[in-house]
């Protein structure tokens, strides 16, 4: 399915379940599903072995996906997010080591550029395979890479798809959400 979805106008403030943490999204007519518990989110996280980066977890507990069965998850619930290796392994292949080639990589330099100036096609291969699958959308993948975290454990996101010479890349889940 190659849909574009416009994230922005769902999530026009940051910091939604912070203050409005008794708002039900279900409601909404956007396809935002009932929130997570807190429970739910510690048994993802249980399950992974590692802490959410804040904007995501906080998604989460605003709602629980976006979407459902019959469409598809754009964004998944915390019940069928995991790392990339393991649900998704032919794109790891693909993307990990190019016609089965050894991982490319970039340096800093070219790298840690987002926004305007960045070029997508400066991935870092050996990054792909610890990725954790958030959610789909315009034939690629909503990803969270746990390998590049800001000082405030916000973990690096990209948009991956097989049109793109390689990863659309944010700072965090919530600036790559406001870009979608």
């Amino acid at each position: 399915m190659s849909t574009q979805y416009e994230w922005s106008g769902l999530f026009s403030v940051k910091g939604l379940v912070a203050q409005n943490p008794d708002r039900s999204p279900s409601d909404s007519g956007h396809g935002l599903r009932p929130p997570a518990s807190e429970s739910e989110v510690g048994q993802l996280e249980d399950r992974l072995g590692t802490s959410l980066p804040p904007s995501y977890r906080q998604f989460l507990l605003f709602a629980n996906g976006w979407g459902d069965e019959e469409f598809g998850y754009p964004l998944l619930p915390a019940a069928k997010v995991g790392w990339l290796r393991d649900l998704e392994p032919e794109v790891v292949e693909v993307w990990s080591s190019p016609q089965g080639a050894k991982p490319w990589s970039v340096p800093d330099e070219l790298y840690f550029v987002y926004g305007a100036e960045q070029d997508c096609i400066n991935l870092r291969g050996e990054y792909v395979p610890d990725t954790l699958l958030v959610g789909y959308g315009d034939d690629g993948e909503y990803l969270l890479n746990p390998h590049v975290k800001t000082s405030d454990s916000e973990w690096e996101a990209w948009f991956l798809a097989p049109w793109l010479p390689g990863a659309d890349r944010h700072r965090s889940f919530w600036d790559l959400m406001k870009t979608q």
